[in-house]
């Protein structure tokens, strides 16, 4: 057995085969039995009649209990700690020292080293010794080694006889090779007359074999007689251990019966009565969850209910309050193990109804008659859509509505033509089909109507989408809002939950401490309703007896709902379950933002398409600029009424008028280029009469407004025309061309007050446009083009003069031009205005040529007259009669066009020239300034030229000097 663990294994003999080594006393070998100190150390050990038929209360209250116990069976058992079961433990005997148990060393006792065992080492040395030497001097005592060696190596000598078959491990007979080897067939043979000889070998055989055996058994033998020692003292240890077993098993009976009486006078009631109270909550739970269950299974016909009414926020919040219970309360009923992915289909088909019912809103809401209304469509309807389609996280529900603006655009300018046409005689629908040609076939006025009527239901339509998106746009900031404050709550509950912690953390501790269920019900109770009081406890508790009704809001009451009121007074609820994070969110709403962007450059866009396709033929090149100006300001004002509603500027429309403009003022700088090309190939430089229409003309440009005054034909009719111009005072005498010329110029300045956005090409263009009267003046009067063009027999001094005033009358109204351009340009194009410094500095190059050129006619003249002048008489003389003459027609030509200051000038430098002329004759024939006789007729005939000169009108003060005709004395 198992007690040879516990006893030593060499025993005591006398006899000489015995292996000997010390002798072991037996009372010091077992130990007696003892009673269980550890176990119950306060149990009676002798008369079990000393035993109380009931507790005590006052007795037993410092009476040991198994709560006292630190060692128990089950526990050493079960020892996690050691890697297999001991051999010995049932022979251990029962106490402190049954378990090994680690001691923790105390502060009390000193350390051990080996310091404290030097003393004892000096005294045991010399004795060491001593003992020593003795054991040399004294003769061995190896007779029982030798005996004991002599004993061992016979036994091996006889057991080295049997074969080594025998001592195999896997020794059977039943295999055949085994058995031949130890029974071989050849002693068994009886044939060929050899029966007496295999008699005898059977025999030997069987005489072997029987050695074997004894050899086996005498080795069996010894072996026991040297074990027989350790054979008895298990034996021994059996009996003891059986007394013991039996004593333990009186101590538990008793133990028992003890307990069985306790329990019934104490423990009986009080559990019997948790035991009611815990059946009686699960009853109540079990009540709960059925009705639960019966609220569930209506779930699905009351989703259906809701769908037929358009709830669909409400089926929604069904269904996710169905699967939470399903998940939490109902996880594993059989009944319902469809249910959860047939809520879910239910879902997604939810979602495809919300989809196809926006689209169908979308749809309504945009193509419902564009009167002058901008209020929006079932707007409870709408709210109701977006929430629920944010409740699914369908984000991208504002593309539908995209492609409905796009739809109805082009639905719009459809219907527009096509109840424009059908009021039209004009245009037979049987004959032309397409809308496109059927459009291109009105007039102006009737397009122009057309077009502003588009516009219209264009500014209608965007009103609408803003109205609608900015609905859309409150739902998603409501909820964006929810979510703020839903955090900031979360974080208030966090610190509150953090007191409420303690609490539970307290029944925690009491229940792990070991207090009993009642105990631990008890003071549990508290905490309970003082969590049910709390924001975030739940309204039905599973475990509360006070609450018998418990719903589906048990599941659902974690769900914070709070009242939103959108801007146009629609009231709706929004939970805590709309899992969006605020970067959706405002994601979104930017989206919503750019689809109304977007929704004006859809018009935009149309409107281009529809004027483009007006413009193929050239339509809207050939318009007038009143026209022009009509439909300019209207493009005008329907994009800053697009800018004004959605709050951004769309560039494709005001593109389209840019090129169009382009082309207009191509057109219009073209027509008045060929049309003042025109006028002067036929002019005939002549003075021409004024109308009152001009005079008006430019009276209003002198009182610094540059526009073209209306007509009144009744007072035109009264009024004749003036010879002269008059502006600020200054009589101009003009032609016909530059009338016509300065109400061209007005015609520019007034196209750039109307189409701001062609101010750079308009003074490109009428710069482009004064260069060009200017060169082809040049080149008809200076050039004498005109002698070709008009027919005119020559170019006089009249044409020159006039042509100069002409020119005079254009440079006087360049810089209230360039004014009138300047205050219309970004500082940035201020550099374009010095094409006017550089036409003003032509035109005063073209002026002064003009005056050179009348000049250069005297000039010739003189040099002509007199180069054959002879001082003699008579005086004066015929040379000086006919300058006088031709300088008195010159005066005649010009006095009447150019100012008296100008004609001063003109003929001092012509006087100038006449004296040059008179000193280069007069140093040819030698007249000297000596008061002789050629002198003298010299200073008569200079005096004619004078008296004359300035006798005429306007230059009788003119300072003549004709003391420069003499040669200075040197």
């Amino acid at each position: 057995m198992a007690s040879s663990h516990s006893s030593s294994p060499v025993p005591q003999s006398n006899s000489s085969d015995a292996f000997f080594k010390k002798e072991v006393d037996a009372t010091k070998r077992f130990r007696p039995v003892q009673s269980l100190p550890d176990v119950c150390p306060k149990e009676p050990t002798g008369n079990p009649n000393n035993l109380r038929d009931s507790p005590s209360l006052v007795v037993d209250q410092q009476r040991w209990t198994i709560y006292h116990s630190k060692v128990n069976l089950p526990a050493a058992l079960n020892d996690p700690r050691l890697a297999k079961r001991e051999s010995d433990f049932f022979t251990k005997t029962w106490g402190v020292d049954f378990v090994d148990t680690e001691v923790t060393p105390s502060f009390y006792l000193p350390q051990i080293t080996k310091e404290h065992f030097a003393l004892y080492q000096q005294e045991i040395t010399p004795r060491e010794k001593v003992h020593e030497r003795c054991k040399n001097i004294c003769t061995p005592k190896d007779t029982f080694d030798r005996t004991l060696l002599h004993t061992h190596d016979k036994s091996r000598t006889d057991l080295e006889q049997v074969p080594k078959i025998f001592m195999k491990p896997d020794f059977a007979l039943e295999d055949s090779l085994t058995f031949n080897a130890v029974l071989p067939w050849s002693h068994f043979s009886t044939a060929g007359g050899k029966g007496n000889r295999d008699a005898a070998s059977s025999k030997l055989l069987q005489e072997k074999l029987s050695h074997y055996l004894d050899i086996v058994e005498v080795n069996i033998a010894h072996q026991i007689s040297l074990r027989s020692e350790a054979f008895f003292h298990a034996m021994t240890s059996q009996h003891e251990l059986q007394d013991y077993l039996r004593k333990t098993s009186q101590a538990v009976k008793l133990l028992r019966e003890k307990i069985s009486k306790i329990d019934k006078v104490m423990c009986e009631g009080s559990l019997r009565v948790l035991r009611l109270s815990l059946t009686r909550n699960n009853c109540i739970k079990a009540y709960n969850k059925l009705k639960l269950m019966a609220t569930v299974h209506q779930t699905q016909p009351t989703v259906q209910l809701l769908l037929s009414t358009s709830e669909y926020v409400g089926a929604l919040d069904l269904i996710a309050t169905t699967q939470e219970v399903l998940q939490q309360e109902l996880q594993g009923i059989h009944s319902f193990r469809h249910l959860g992915s047939q809520l879910c289909e239910l879902e997604k088909l939810i979602d495809k109804m919300m989809i196809a019912e926006f689209s169908t809103y979308a749809r309504n809401d945009l193509n419902r008659p564009l009167e002058d209304d901008c209020q929006i469509l079932e707007e409870e309807r709408l709210v109701s859509l977006v929430f629920g389609l944010l409740k699914q996280r369908k984000l991208n529900f504002y593309e539908i509505y995209g492609d409905e603006m796009i739809n109805t655009a082009k639905n719009i300018i459809k219907q527009c033509v096509v109840n424009t046409v059908s009021q039209i005689e004009e245009i037979d629908t049987d004959v032309v089909v397409k809308l496109a040609d059927q459009m291109r076939m009105m007039n102006f006025p009737q397009w122009f109507d057309l077009l502003k009527n588009i516009f219209s239901k264009f500014t209608i339509f965007l009103k609408r989408v803003k109205a609608t998106l900015n609905a859309i746009r409150s739902v998603v900031f409501l909820v964006l809002d929810k979510n703020q404050k839903t955090r900031e709550l979360e974080d208030t509950l966090q610190k509150n939950s953090a007191k409420e912690s303690v609490v539970d953390s307290e029944v925690a501790y009491l229940t792990h401490e070991g207090m009993f269920i009642s105990d631990a019900f008890g003071d549990a109770e508290p905490a309970a309703s003082q969590r049910n009081a709390s924001p975030n406890s739940e309204p039905c508790s599973s475990d509360s007896v006070s609450e018998p009704e418990c719903t589906t809001d048990s599941s659902s009451s974690k769900e914070h709902t709070s009242s939103s009121v959108t801007p146009g007074g629609v009231e709706m609820m929004i939970g805590d379950d709309m899992k969006l994070t605020d970067l959706e969110l405002v994601r979104l709403a930017n989206n919503l933002q750019e689809l109304l962007y977007n929704a004006s450059d859809i018009c935009h866009d149309r409107s281009v398409k529809f004027l483009m396709a007006r413009a193929k033929d050239g339509f809207l090149e050939k318009l007038n600029s009143n026209e022009f100006l009509t439909l300019s300001r209207l493009m005008e004002g329907f994009i800053l009424d697009t800018e004004q509603i959605c709050g951004r500027k769309s560039m494709s429309l005001r593109g389209a008028l840019q090129s169009q403009a382009n082309r207009f003022v191509n057109r219009f700088h073209e027509e008045r280029k060929t049309k003042l090309s025109l006028l002067l190939d036929n002019e005939r430089w002549k003075q021409a009469e004024v109308p009152a229409e001009f005079q008006d003309l430019v009276d209003s440009v002198s009182d610094g407004r540059i526009s073209l005054p209306e007509k009144k034909p009744t007072a035109t009719e009264e009024r004749k025309p003036a010879e002269f111009l008059i502006v600020e005072g200054q009589k101009y005498a003009t032609v016909g061309t530059v009338l016509l010329l300065i109400r061209i110029i007005l015609e520019y300045c007034q196209c750039v007050d109307n189409i701001p956005s062609i101010t750079t090409d308009m003074l490109t263009r009428l710069s482009d446009l004064l260069k060009y009267f200017n060169s082809r003046s040049c080149q008809l009067v200076l050039g004498a083009g005109a002698l070709q063009v008009v027919g005119l027999k020559t170019i006089t001094t009249k044409n020159l003069a006039l042509s100069s005033r002409c020119l005079q009358l254009i440079v006087h109204y360049i810089p209230i031009i360039r004014a009138h351009f300047e205050a219309r340009l970004q500082p940035k194009q201020f550099s374009m205005l010095r094409h006017f410094d550089h036409i003003t500095k032509d035109y005063h190059d073209h002026i002064a040529e003009i005056s050179a050129k009348l000049v250069a006619i005297m000039d010739s003249l003189f040099d002509k007259l007199l180069s054959k002048y002879e001082v003699k008489a008579p005086v004066p003389s015929a040379c000086f009669r006919n300058i006088c003459k031709q300088m008195a027609k010159m005066h005649e030509a010009i006095y009447d066009l150019l100012p008296e200051e100008q004609t001063q000038m003109l003929f001092l430098r012509i006087n100038a020239s006449y004296k040059l002329h008179l000193k280069r004759q007069l140093a040819h024939l030698s007249v000297v300034n000596d008061g002789g006789p050629l002198n003298g007729l010299v200073t008569s005939d200079v005096a004619f030229y004078t008296g004359n000169l300035q006798a005429l009108k306007g230059l009788n003060n003119l300072d003549l000097n004709m003391a420069e005709i003499w040669e200075q004395k040197r």
